[in-house]
């Protein structure tokens, strides 16, 4: 009971950490509004589907949400906490009565704060500045909300995991983002999930941003877009599990490598 009475500050002190960080604020939740602005422009052509036509940016738009929600649980988290490891932090919270559960529970805060302004703003952009129409059924937001949540904590146990690898703070960044990015390049988010050959979609299909880019598309896309997965349909019965799978593994993962120092320090 004490660790979750002291979430609420440790999630208010992780969220000022992170807007503080110029550096975090640009490449984990300016960059999928960046490149949605970029690829918008560029590509400024129509998609088509089964008759129906939309503007690329709304194409593009589902697997850069889903990115975002990549970039906020696992890049934010397995760097920010591998470098609170490498400059003494961590240790120095473990010499104090915090509970990891409290620590973990504002980490976690923090992600699904920054992740839904991040959502927010892409919003804001797509319908503002290039006109994307929202989906108006409330099925289609009640399975946003799901995927969102899902890959969210997946993600965000994932980043924890993770962030056991790099052997310093320093080398986090070079450690992690390169991961990250090859993923979103494998999982239809910069190139369109239906052009990307088939070994390249198996092996994208193997990590969690494929199908939460999948289940985002099911959700702003229109219907006569399924045909252009695997299948010819959205699965979203396969989404549902894929995600949960990521989750276990990843609490999993998580329970057995997080410490508050580096088990060779």
């Amino acid at each position: 009971m004490t660790a979750l009475a002291l979430t609420p500050t440790r999630i208010a002190h992780e969220v000022r950490g992170y807007v503080r960080q110029g550096d975090t604020m640009l490449f984990t939740f300016l960059f999928p509004v960046i490149f949605l602005v970029l690829f918008s422009a560029i590509f400024a052509g129509e998609a088509d589907a089964g008759g129906t036509t939309i503007p690329m940016a709304t194409y593009f738009l589902p697997g850069l949400i889903a990115a975002g929600v990549l970039l906020s649980g696992v890049q934010n988290l397995a760097i920010d906490i591998a470098m609170e490891k490498g400059d003494g932090r961590l240790k120095r919270l473990g010499g104090t009565p915090m509970s990891p559960v409290t620590y973990l529970l504002g980490k976690f805060g923090q992600v699904l704060v920054t992740a839904v302004a991040q959502v927010a703003a892409l919003l804001l952009v797509a319908t503002l500045v290039f006109g994307v129409e929202l989906p108006t059924d409330p099925a289609r937001w009640l399975t946003f909300a799901w995927v969102f949540l899902l890959g969210l904590t997946a993600c965000s146990l994932l980043g924890i995991a993770l962030s056991a690898v790099p052997r310093s703070g320093r080398s986090a960044s070079a450690v992690v983002i390169p991961m990250v990015t090859v993923l979103q390049f494998i999982s239809g988010v910069y190139v369109a999930d239906f052009q990307l050959p088939d070994g390249v979609r198996t092996v994208g299909a193997l990590f969690p941003l494929a199908w939460m880019a999948r289940g985002m598309r099911s959700v702003f896309l229109p219907e006569s877009f399924d045909v252009l997965e695997r299948g010819g349909t959205w699965g979203l019965g396969q989404v549902a599990l894929a995600l949960v799978v990521w989750l276990v593994l990843g609490a999993v993962l998580s329970r057995l490598t997080f410490r508050w120092i580096r088990r060779d320090a």
